[in-house]
């Protein structure tokens, strides 16, 4: 019964917020820039629902993917990149093996964040 209350508290905080008169303005907006781009729409569309439903559904941002966007953002892409995001205390009490998978798992974290982040500059027009 709490959920129900808590999601109705949501929901109205949302209507008294004006939070979907600012997404249909953000959605005309970013669709209307997209066409003038040459931009996918339904990319756009598409992502922007994505994003709309994670903010209600109250899920925040990957710590690890800010981490790597303000890398990116201020730095660029590096050639040491997955040192930068080794949490060193962290790998230093593994053993070899261990060290060799959690290599491997941050690496593939890290290009999945990349592609999400070359992704998101490509659809909202983000240029340096």
């Amino acid at each position: 019964m709490e959920d129900i209350k808590s999601m109705a508290r949501a929901a109205k905080k949302r209507l008294k917020t004006n939070f979907w008169a600012d997404c249909k303005r953000n959605f005309d907006r970013d669709t209307t820039e997209a066409k003038k781009r040459g931009v996918s729409e339904i990319q756009v569309k598409s992502s922007l629902k994505g994003k709309v439903k994670s903010e209600i559904l109250g899920e925040k941002e990957d710590e690890f993917y800010l981490k790597v966007k303000k890398m990116l953002d201020s730095e660029g892409e590096v050639s040491d990149a997955i040192g930068r995001l080794t949490d060193k205390e962290y790998f230093d009490t593994l053993s070899y093996e261990e060290k060799q998978r959690y290599t491997l798992e941050l690496s593939n974290k890290y290009l999945a964040a990349l592609k999400k982040y070359r992704r998101e500059r490509e659809l909202f027009g983000k240029k340096d």
